[in-house]
């Protein structure tokens, strides 16, 4: 490898080497043309240089203690054969500057992740500090509220436990709502029957469950009803008991929806209740059901309120400086 150094932060420089036992995996560490090691390099403003099984890093000694952290933190994820992507590196790098994750981020070959979540198709393990809190609340709250902008995982990592605690006998079914809100269209009288009304506006949630389990299962688990995909109109008199029930998009509710909504709460269930506060996408912003909720239930035992902010965003690093841009310092 040759490439021009990158410049040093101010501090005290430091010099420091890592070995890895197996060789053959350093292709898959470095990434196609080193752009994972780049990366590493441009975020932490040290230089990598390698030599054999080893790798040499030089910076200011915080950010070359990091970039260890990291590069063998990845390693570690190779070993126990998982995927590393550039949302990967840049998730785990970014979560190198939280000490509270420092056995997340090294990720031991000889043990399990301290938070993970299984499915049939994946492992979920933490993408950002927050992310780690909201996967530790999740297997103990009863009723989750997840506050934050699209691309933090909010959904995402709710069904994934959700369809856990359904493979484990856990729970019996998995419910996903949501409103059917236009965004900002005008989509007028849409054809069909109900369920072809109603999918375009639950499309994340099928996409989600589909990453979490084979299709095949989808559509058996579906069929049987142990898998139930809904708008929330669809949700009142029914009592959910041994569920895991998601709603998304929950900003969209009036508090009249979402008080008929979590009174829906039936024994051995869970809930989770998804939004970002700052898309609301109702006539009267002012009358969301998840603020009023939030605000109402806030200190009650068993309900926790998870915060993601921009810096959680977990898909390409641009979305969370678009998300900056459009809705300034997190204020939560």
């Amino acid at each position: 490898m040759s490439r021009k150094p990158v410049p040093a932060r101010a501090g005290d420089s430091a010099r420091l080497e890592i070995t890895f036992d197996r060789p053959q995996l350093l292709g898959r560490l470095f990434g196609e043309y080193d752009q994972n090691l780049i990366a590493i390099e441009h975020r932490l403003g040290v230089y990598i240089s390698a030599r054999g099984n080893k790798l040499q890093i030089e910076g200011e000694a915080e950010q070359a203690g990091r970039a260890r952290e990291v590069l063998s933190g990845l390693y570690n994820r190779i070993v126990r054969g998982e995927n590393i992507d550039s949302g990967m590196v840049d998730a785990v790098i970014q979560m190198s500057a939280e000490p509270m994750l420092d056995g997340i981020i090294r990720n031991d070959v000889s043990a399990p992740p301290s938070v993970m979540i299984r499915t049939r198709k994946k492992t979920i393990v933490p993408r950002s500090a927050t992310q780690a809190v909201y996967m530790e609340a999740l297997g103990s709250a009863d009723l989750i509220f997840a506050l934050g902008p699209a691309g933090t995982g909010k959904t995402y990592v709710a069904v994934a436990q959700a369809v856990q605690q359904l493979i484990q006998g856990s729970v019996q079914r998995i419910i996903l709502s949501r409103p059917a809100v236009e965004a900002g269209e005008r989509l007028g009288f849409l054809p069909g029957d109900m369920k072809e009304k109603v999918d375009p506006y639950l499309r994340p949630l099928y996409d989600a469950l589909y990453d979490m389990l084979p299709a095949e299962q989808v559509e058996r688990r579906m069929t049987s009803g142990e898998i139930e995909i809904a708008p929330i109109a669809f949700m009142r008199g029914r009592t959910l008991s041994d569920a895991f029930v998601i709603l998304d998009e929950a900003q969209n509710t009036t508090p009249a929806q979402m008080k008929m909504f979590l009174t829906r709460f039936g024994q051995n269930s869970r809930m989770v209740v998804c939004g970002d506060p700052r898309q609301i996408d109702l006539p009267d912003i002012g009358k969301s059901g998840l603020a009023d909720a939030v605000n109402r239930l806030d200190g009650i035992e068993n309900i926790a309120t998870i915060r993601f902010g921009a810096a959680d965003v977990v898909r390409h690093p641009i979305v969370g400086k678009i998300v900056q841009a459009y809705e300034g310092p997190d204020d939560a």
